[in-house]
C-alpha cells in the first residue's frame, strides 16, 4: 500500500512508503483483505461512519478539540468568585456587576454567529487554529485590567474566542468519530460536559491553592492571578495543536477536495482507503485485492456532488421543513438548560456567599466540590448511558430533577443549620442533572442534527441565541437576587419546566442518526 504523507490539510501526493493502516477493509470472494476505495464524497462519509477514526493522532484531535472547550469553561468560570471582590474593588452596582459578567457573552454571540459561518466556509483546522490567540490575549488584558470598562472589553474578547471554539470544536468531535458504537459521535460530542466541568473545578481548585497562599491583605488581586493563569494552558493548547491537528475528511470531501480527504484519513485517521483513479466519474463501488485488481463489489447510481457549506443562505436552511423542528428543539433545548446553569452553577460563588451567607473559604471548597465532584460525575455519566437511552430521554430527566431542586431551593429559603447542607445538596443536583442531561445534550442537539455542510453553521446559531439569552440571565440574575432572595429560585425554575414540555412534545432525538444520508 502506498501512504500519503503525514500532512494537515494540503497533502495530495501520497508517500511511496508503505503505511500499514488496515482498519477499513473488507474482504474479497478469495478471503482476502484490501483497500476501501473512494470515489464520491459519499464513500467517504460512509467509511467515516463505518469506522470513525482510529490510532493515536485520533487521540490527541480529541484532547485537543476538548482542550478548547476546558478553555471555555476556565475562563468563563475563572471570574466568577472574584466578581464579589471586584464589586467592591470597582465600587459597582448590580448592573454593572451583570454587565461584567454578561460581556463574555456578548463577544460569545458575535463569534459563535460568524465562526460557524467561517468553520463552514474556510474549514475546521484553520479555525481551530486561530481562537486560541483570543484566549492568550484576553486572558492577560483581564488579569491588568485597571477599572471595569477595560476589564469588559478584554471580557468581549475573551468571548469571541469562546464563540470561535465551540463550533469547530464539536464538529471535530462529530467528524472524527463513527455513527455507533464505542466511541460514537454522540459520545464524542457529550464528551464536552464533563470537560466543562472538569475545568471549573481546576478553576476552583486554582482559587483555592492561590487564596491559602496569598496573604489576607492581598486577597484583593486573587481574581486577578486567576484569571491571568488562563494564559498558560491556552498558549499549550495552541502550540501543540500545531503540531496534531488536520484538516476534517468530512469538510474536505464537501469542498470536492476527495484526494486530500483520503491523504487525512490515512494519515491522521489511520484508515486503509485508497483514492479511485476515475473519482467521481463510475458508478461502480469496488475494492483492491492484495495484487492491486480492482475488485467490483457493487453497483450504485452515481452519488450527486455534494453540497458546499459556508454560505449565508445556510442560516435559512435551519428553518427549511427538513430542519426547522430539529432547530426549534435545539434552541429550546440549549436556551432553558443556560438560562439555569447561569444563574445556579455559574452563580454559585454568588449563591453561596450571598444568599447563604457563607465566608469565602466555604464558598470556595463547595463550588469546587459541586463542580469537580457533581459535574464532573454527572458528565461522564451522561456519556455512559447516551447510546441507551437517547439524548431526548435524558435531557427530559433532566430538566425535571433541575426543576424540582430549585422548588426545594425556593422553599428552604435561606438556609440555617442543617438546611444549609440541603441547600448544596440541591445545588449539587442542579449541576449533576445540567451535566449529564440537559447541559450535555444541547451540543448533541445542535451537532448531530445537521449534515456537515450546515454543522457549523447550525452550532454557531445556536451558540449564538445561547449567549444572547445568557446575556439576560447574568445581567438579571444579580438584579434579581438582589430584590427576591432566595424567592429567585422560583423564577430560574421556570427554565427548566419550560425544557421539560418542550423536549415531551417534540419527538427527534439525533442519537445515532445518519443525517449524511438523509435526502
Amino acid at each position: 500500500m502506498n501512504s500519503p504523507e503525514s500532512a494537515g490539510t494540503s497533502a495530495h501526493a501520497p508517500d511511496k512508503t508503505d503505511s500499514g493502516p488496515t482498519s477499513a477493509t473488507e474482504g474479497t470472494a478469495s478471503g482476502t483483505k484490501s483497500s476501501r476505495i473512494i470515489r464520491s464524497a459519499s464513500d467517504i462519509h460512509s467509511v467515516l461512519a463505518e469506522f470513525g477514526s482510529q490510532g493515536t493522532k485520533t487521540k490527541a484531535v480529541i484532547i485537543l478539540a476538548l482542550g478548547g472547550i476546558f478553555m471555555d469553561a476556565y475562563d468563563f468560570s475563572s471570574l466568577a468568585f472574584g466578581i464579589t471582590a471586584i464589586k467592591e474593588q470597582f465600587g459597582l452596582s448590580g448592573f454593572m456587576t451583570g454587565l461584567v459578567n454578561a460581556s463574555i457573552m456578548v463577544g460569545a454571540v458575535i463569534g459563535a454567529l460568524f465562526g460557524g459561518y467561517l468553520v463552514d466556509r474556510f474549514g475546521r483546522y484553520k479555525l481551530f487554529m486561530a481562537d486560541m490567540v483570543f484566549f492568550v490575549v484576553a486572558a492577560i488584558g483581564c488579569a491588568v485590567a485597571p477599572n471595569e470598562w477595560v476589564l469588559i472589553f478584554f471580557r468581549f474578547i475573551m468571548g469571541i474566542g469562546v464563540g470561535l471554539d465551540l463550533p469547530v470544536a464539536m464538529a471535530f468531535l462529530a467528524e472524527f468519530s463513527k455513527l455507533k458504537g464505542k466511541g460514537n459521535r454522540s459520545q464524542r460530542v457529550n464528551a464536552w460536559s464533563p470537560a466543562w466541568y472538569i475545568a471549573t473545578g481546576i478553576g476552583y481548585l486554582v482559587v483555592l491553592i492561590i487564596f491559602i497562599s496569598l496573604p489576607y491583605d492581598q486577597h484583593a488581586i486573587l481574581w486577578r492571578l486567576v484569571v491571568g493563569f488562563g494564559a498558560v494552558p491556552a498558549l499549550v493548547v495552541l502550540l501543540v495543536r500545531r503540531r496534531y491537528l488536520a484538516e476534517s475528511p468530512e469538510w474536505l470531501a464537501n469542498q470536492g477536495d476527495l484526494r486530500a480527504a483520503v491523504d487525512v484519513m490515512r494519515s491522521h485517521h489511520n484508515l486503509d482507503v485508497k483514492l479511485a483513479a476515475d473519482a467521481g466519474s463510475t458508478t461502480t463501488t469496488a475494492a483492491v485485492d492484495a495484487g492491486g485488481t480492482e475488485v467490483p463489489t457493487s453497483q450504485t447510481s452515481q452519488p450527486h456532488a455534494p453540497k458546499s457549506g459556508g454560505k449565508w443562505s445556510g442560516f435559512a436552511e435551519l428553518f427549511a421543513p427538513q430542519y426547522r423542528v430539529r432547530t426549534i428543539v435545539a434552541l429550546c433545548v440549549s436556551v432553558f438548560s443556560t438560562f439555569g446553569y447561569n444563574a445556579v452553577a455559574y452563580g454559585t460563588p454568588l449563591i453561596i456567599t450571598t444568599l447563604f451567607h457563607q465566608t469565602p473559604l466555604v464558598t470556595i471548597i463547595a463550588s469546587l466540590v459541586i463542580n469537580l465532584g457533581f459535574g464532573a460525575i454527572g458528565g461522564l455519566l451522561g456519556m455512559s448511558i447516551v447510546n441507551r437511552f437517547g439524548t431526548r430521554r435524558i435531557t427530559l430527566v433532566g430538566f425535571v430533577i433541575q426543576a424540582v431542586a430549585l422548588a426545594l431551593l425556593a422553599i428552604v429559603g435561606i438556609p440555617t443549620g442543617a438546611l444549609v447542607l440541603v441547600s448544596v445538596a440541591m445545588l449539587a443536583a442542579f449541576v449533576f442533572a445540567q451535566a449529564g442531561g440537559p447541559g450535555a445534550n444541547l451540543m448533541n442537539y445542535a451537532t448531530l442534527s445537521y449534515p456537515t455542510r450546515l454543522r457549523g453553521i447550525g452550532i454557531g446559531f445556536n451558540q449564538s441565541v445561547l449567549r444572547a439569552f445568557s446575556i439576560v440571565s447574568l445581567i438579571m440574575f444579580p438584579i434579581l437576587a438582589g430584590s427576591m432572595g432566595t424567592g429567585v429560585f422560583w423564577v430560574v425554575a421556570c427554565a427548566p419546566l419550560a425544557g421539560a414540555i418542550a423536549v415531551g412534545i417534540v419527538k427527534w432525538d439525533p442519537t445515532a442518526k445518519d443525517v449524511e444520508e438523509e435526502v
